[in-house]
């Protein structure tokens, strides 16, 4: 059986009606987890009870069962002990069969200080004093239904909660540390919504009688969907209204939407084994914005996805050391590699695409019928398709497998040509990769559902059809001269667009006036963008597209925009004229930055506030002189309590004058950061720290990444903040990581953040040999579950080199002739 880090002391076996035989001998095979059990005598097929008594450590790894460290109201420092199971650590809690299809029912008793809460997945039904001691109580939960040992839980700690019921009756908590309850309504609010509408979705009664919602300390993941006991880091749970920004609202909203929709999608029906793991998280992914959609419409959030989801998971996806979303998984060390961009942003992005094929309708009752048929049992990919293609009549498995058994996607070139009334258009899908062409034997094909739409009608699809071959003709009836064209409306198709010049220069004009909707705008600028990065055009080009996003309103296409700048800034640095996008961006932003303005207009929403962060943030980082003042002096009142500064308005304020500040400012947000006593502060204070410029404070700021001050799951936040900040920064960080790479590999071995730590610190690189010092150093200190990850950076570092080889002169060159005769709005 499956154990890890636990010594047995004595183990028996009795088979029903028969005495019990002692075990004499007891095999570890540490490297692969196990343990074999030896008895005196041949043991008989039947049935029979497996006593096994042992001792475990209660670790400070955050996997299996660990402690976790927390500072009490009054300041004392105490341990609670909570557990982390998935994707193998049941194993270091107690010896099973820790393999999803081995599934079993559990009875958990836990003998605890009678002071403390003591958590399972199941509701308790006695608690009595323990014999031996009368500080201990013993607490015994009912039976859990047929489960996987991954979704097993139990917390013990100090914990206040808020609850309520759900229209279903289900009873509902939200465990918060102590004395901050309050901070638990809005996602006790969000997952009393959010019940029922699974229910009614899935069609498909909750199977539990409670549900728990906990925040712990320190927790590698952001949450984790344990049946009726789902764990959470505090910053994915806790909403303080006053100090709570709007993208943490809407952070925990998705969260808890993610790991309620996995009560049914993952726990009632469990994947088979971990090669299905996209199926799980891809789902869950998809489906946490249709709940939180359900629940806020003001957020706009499908339109949020697109930048959140879909393109983060194309630009992983076009590296040529991607990986299908199905991926074959051997040994456990090669499940971390895989909770990825791939199996959760490109898996919730394929099935936005076949829920859009199928329609909503045909979707629920195939999702009905697979819940019902494999409840309380294991399934693979096959049998979602299958239920799907039965209810739709589509044929779900041909086309999906093109998207979940081949990696990439495809580009579509698209030329366009007026024949009498009608618009004849001429289609051709190849594979789209980072480095610009496909270079290979055979290359893929997809079967891509694709949507076309003209300027009759932007909102609505002309045409849909199945593109299921290299190359395609379509006609559009009754579409005059001065009509644009536009493929993938609604930007749901996973793949990017190339438009012949004509097609793109009548489209432009519709990101100007804003007749194309937004999440079509923003999949425009982002296709070229891309584009440019893989030198299928030049970068000028897109950069002049920017400049037409002027009158640009929507939050979400600001943030796509403000992201490939981003991008794009931090080749740069690598460059003698940096100083020269930094006027591009002020120059790109300040006429939105001037509408918004600095506080809150009457009737504003939840975007605003989003939207108005984001530009701050970014004039404020680019030195505009006007927002650097006004951020000076606002952060004055604030440190000096004068006047509060809005949870909205502090990252850009924060970022701003760490930035274009000095030791004092950075020591005063040290002293802030120490102040806080909210986590999510601390979040937002740790992840700006990396904007100080000056080489000293650099050292400071990755010195106190390692300190006691910054929990273990948020360092690597702040290394790869000093990393993202600045050319110096991210030499420094990468030493700095070299240096204390024992430290770090110890601490996060086995999970996957040490694959964002390496990402985070090292993909900013632009010069070849980097590539090369990258891959030295891992080869010499093995990191066996981030292996795919460094492989990816280091094809990252030779394609940044590439771009700026091959685009930097023409990029100079158009920013000075810019600089020289301005361009008239």
């Amino acid at each position: 059986m499956n154990c890890a880090d636990i010594d047995i002391i004595t183990a028996s076996y009795a088979p029903e009606g028969d005495e019990e035989i002692h075990a004499t001998g007891f095999n570890y095979q540490n490297e692969d987890e196990k343990v074999t059990l030896s008895f005196p005598s041949t043991l008989q097929t039947g049935t029979g009870t497996l006593k096994i008594d042992f001792v475990g450590e209660l670790n400070d790894k955050m996997k299996g069962f660990y402690r976790s460290k927390y500072t009490t109201p009054s300041g004392e420092v105490r341990y609670a002990a909570v557990t982390q199971f998935e994707a193998t650590d049941a194993r270091r809690a107690f010896p099973c069969w820790d393999e999803p299809a081995i599934k079993a029912t559990f009875d958990i008793s836990l003998v605890v200080p009678k002071d403390r809460v003591a958590l399972s997945n199941m509701n308790v039904i006695d608690r009595k004093p323990y014999p031996d001691d009368e500080n201990l109580v013993e607490v015994k939960f009912a039976r859990t239904p047929v489960m996987s040992t991954y979704l097993v839980a139990f917390v013990v700690g100090e914990y206040d909660f808020v609850e309520t019921r759900s229209k279903d009756g289900v009873c509902v908590r939200v465990y918060t540390p102590v004395g901050k309850a309050e901070q638990g309504k809005f996602a006790l609010e969000v997952a009393a919504k959010t019940l029922p509408f699974y229910k009614d979705y899935f069609n498909v009664p909750y199977p539990l009688p409670k549900i728990d919602l906990i925040a712990i300390a320190d927790f590698a993941a952001g949450a984790m969907e344990n049946w009726g006991l789902v764990t959470y880091r505090e910053t994915a749970l806790l909403i303080d209204p006053k100090n709570s920004c709007s993208s943490s609202r809407q952070w925990v909203a998705l969260v808890v939407g993610h790991e309620l929709a996995h009560q049914w999608f993952g726990n009632l029906v469990t994947m088979e084994w971990w090669t299905h793991l996209w199926l799980n998280e891809g789902f869950a992914s998809w489906i946490e914005y249709l709940c939180v959609d359900h629940c806020f419409p003001e957020y706009d959030i499908w339109t949020q996805f697109v930048s959140a989801d879909y393109t983060r998971a194309q630009e992983l996806d076009a590296l040529d050391n991607s990986h299908p979303i199905e991926v074959s998984v051997g040994h456990p060390s090669e499940v971390d590699e895989i909770f990825d961009a791939i199996s959760y942003s490109k898996g919730a992005s394929v099935i936005r695409m076949l829920h859009d094929y199928i329609g909503d309708k045909d979707f629920k009752k195939g999702m009905n019928m697979y819940l019902t048929k494999f409840q309380q049992k294991n399934a693979a990919t096959e049998d979602l398709w299958e239920s799907l293609e039965n209810a739709s009549g589509k044929p779900i498995a041909a086309v999906m497998n093109t998207w979940t058994k081949q990696m990439g996607f495809p580009l579509i070139y698209v030329e366009a040509e007026q024949v009498e009334d009608d618009r004849l258009l001429r289609l051709s899908q190849k594979k789209f990769c980072a480095g610009g062409s496909y270079v290979g034997e055979d290359c893929p094909q997809w079967m891509v559902p694709i949507t076309i739409s003209t300027s009759e009608d932007p909102n609505q699809a002309k045409l849909k059809i199945l593109m299921d071959k290299p190359e395609m003709n379509v006609v559009l009836k009754n579409v005059k001269p001065d009509q644009w064209v536009k493929l993938n409306l609604g930007t749901v198709g996973f793949y990017r667009t190339q438009y012949s010049s004509a097609m793109l220069e009548s489209l432009l004009p519709g990101i100007r006036d804003l007749s194309l909707p937004p999440v079509d705008r923003l999949g425009l600028q982002n296709d070229l963008f891309s584009l440019a990065r893989a030198g299928i055009i030049s970068t000028v080009e897109v950069l002049k597209v920017m400049e037409a996003f002027a009158n640009e309103p929507n939050y979400t296409v600001w943030s796509d925009l403000s992201c490939n700048l981003g991008i794009l800034s931090t080749l740069l640095s690598h460059t003698d004229f940096y100083e020269e996008i930094q006027e591009f961006v002020k120059d790109v932003f300040s006429p939105i930055g001037e509408r918004l303005g600095w506080d809150p207009k009457p009737g504003e929403g939840h975007l605003d506030a989003l939207l108005r962060g984001l530009v701050l943030g970014k004039l404020g980082k680019a030195g505009h002189k006007a927002t650097l003042e006004e951020a000076r002096r606002r952060f004055k009142d604030h440190v000096e309590g004068k006047q509060i500064l809005s949870a909205d308005l502090r990252s850009p304020v924060y970022l701003t004058v760490l930035k274009h500040g000095d030791g004092t400012t950075l020591d005063i947000m040290f002293k802030l950061h120490k102040q806080a006593d909210m986590q999510e502060e601390k979040n937002r204070i740790e992840r700006v720290l990396g904007a100080t410029l000056l080489p000293d404070l650099i050292q400071k700021v990755l010195t106190f990444a390692l300190s006691e001050e910054v929990r273990p799951q948020d360092t690597v936040s702040v290394i790869g903040g000093v990393a993202g900040g600045s050319k110096h920064g991210r030499k420094a960080a990468w030493k700095f990581i070299k240096d204390n790479w024992e430290e770090l590999y110890n601490r996060y071995q086995g999970g996957f953040l040490i694959s964002r730590l390496i990402k985070l610190s090292v993909e900013g690189f632009a010069v070849d040999k980097m590539a090369g010092e990258v891959k030295a150093f891992f080869e010499s200190h093995p990191a066996p579950s981030a292996e795919r990850t460094i492989q990816q950076c280091c094809e990252n570092i030779l394609l940044n080199a590439a771009w700026l080889k091959r685009d930097a002169e023409s990029i100079h060159q158009y920013l000075l002739q810019r600089k020289a005769s301005p361009p008239t709005v």
